[in-house]
């Protein structure tokens, strides 16, 4: 039943955004890869908002039911729902009789399995720039390898007339062939970011294109991944034509999401790195980076499960645990079955003091009395038997910042709390 509603109203919509198209002139930006989807459009929003009038959506919606309301302006109702879709449906009826208000849709396309980016063909029919963000391990599964993932993800290089690809996060053997640039930090590319200068106020550095600088900039991130997103509105925002000094103004104005790399205040004086929202092998490697290179008198790691690694998972697991410095790191707490099984051993194993938790509470209370002074603690796990947001809950110099965190809902504290038997 729910496959058949989720057809009809995929149908309808698809319908509805391909008249919107053939009737409007605006030009579509689409973000898909294995990581920092969120992160990236949402950058490359911001960015092009200085010069275009740009439709996107904060969330998540990137699926093929969520991904057309957001050219409508569109909530999402339950599939269940049908007097709610009604309307929506009539709404868009309403909406394609006027004049399209924007210049520009970004939007972000995500994949949990073979064969779903290629659906967003038919009804995206003409994709201007394409981003590829990352191709690593990801909902493995549902992917028999690294082969079928980079197959997956690169299937925005069919659906865009032009693809920007993250050269430092897509294997070279994966990268598409024909219609590609490329960005990156470490590697050179068509798009660079050079001479980085990290404080704990943020980073200052260079853009170059063919070797050339075309500006220099500063922002507020302190870890790679954020300014991976930043690089990407850059490049995005130059292709489109923006002139540089409305480049430079728009990067002040992205901003971490919740439980993406943001940074907040800790108790007693100590800074916490965010990074909550999700987890996967590069994405946790980025954060011990970013961890490692701050200096500070104490450094602590929460680590929770990366979930949906499949048969990956405790190799993973293991190879982040010998990540693990005790020179840079005077605790590692864990969370979850497999962090707690493979990770903590393989840390432990490195001489890192390690405490293993099943439960994002205890472990934040007990990260609570061992902080030093001026201390800096990264947290990062996926959500399903981890939610590590809660651990940073307890860590809070001010409690009104538990707004700031990822998933605060009445809904999601509910399962939170059912799922750990906390009152």
């Amino acid at each position: 039943m729910k496959r058949f509603a989720r057809a009809i109203v995929v149908a309808i919509l698809g319908w509805q955004v391909r008249r919107l198209q053939k009737k409007d002139g605006y030009k579509i930006v689409a973000v898909s890869g294995s990581v920092g989807k969120t992160s990236t459009k949402l950058a490359i929003a911001k960015v092009l908002s200085r010069h275009f009038r740009v439709q996107y959506q904060e969330g998540n919606y990137n699926d093929k039911v969520s991904v057309p309301l957001i050219f409508f302006g569109q909530t999402m109702p339950s599939l269940f729902n049908p007097v709610a879709w009604l309307a929506i449906f009539i709404s868009n009826e309403i909406k394609l009789w006027q004049k399209y208000p924007y210049d520009v849709v970004v939007l972000e396309l995500g994949s949990d399995a073979p064969g779903q980016l290629a659906q967003f063909k038919k009804y995206l029919g003409r994709i201007e720039i394409g981003v590829l963000t990352a191709i690593t391990p990801e909902h493995m599964q549902f992917f028999e390898d690294m082969d079928a993932v980079a197959r997956e993800e690169t299937q925005i290089a069919n659906l865009a007339t032009l693809t920007l690809v993250n050269k430092d996060m897509c294997p070279p053997q994966y990268l598409p062939s024909g219609g590609i640039l490329t960005y990156a930090i470490e590697q050179s590319a068509d798009y660079k970011m050079t001479n980085l200068n990290f404080d704990v106020a943020g980073c200052n550095f260079d853009i170059e294109t063919g070797g050339t600088k075309i500006f220099s900039a500063q922002h507020e991130a302190i870890a790679e991944p954020l300014l991976y997103a930043v690089l990407a509105a850059i490049a995005v925002a130059k292709k489109l034509g923006m002139p540089d000094t409305e480049i430079q103004a728009g990067l002040a104005d992205i901003t971490p999401a919740p439980g993406r790399l943001q940074v907040l205040n800790g108790i007693n004086g100590a800074t916490i790195i965010d990074d909550t929202y999700n987890a996967s092998p590069e994405a946790v490697k980025a954060g011990l980076k970013t961890l490692y290179r701050l200096n500070a008198p104490q450094k602590v790691a929460i680590l929770g499960n990366m979930n949906e690694l499949g048969k990956y998972s405790e190799a993973a697991h293991r190879e982040i645990g010998e990540l693990c410095d005790p020179v840079q790191l005077e605790l590692v707490v864990t969370i979850g079955p497999d962090a707690n099984k493979f990770l903590a051993p393989a840390a432990a194993a490195k001489g890192c003091t390690v405490k293993t938790f099943d439960s994002p509470y205890e472990a934040g209370d007990y990260v609570k009395t061992m902080l030093k002074p001026s201390a800096f603690v990264l947290a990062k796990g996926s959500q399903n038997g981890v939610f590590a947001e809660e651990a940073v809950k307890q860590l809070l110099a001010n409690a009104l910042d538990g707004a700031k965190l990822v998933r605060q809902s009445k809904q999601w504290l509910r399962i939170k709390h059912k799922a750990f038997n906390h009152s």
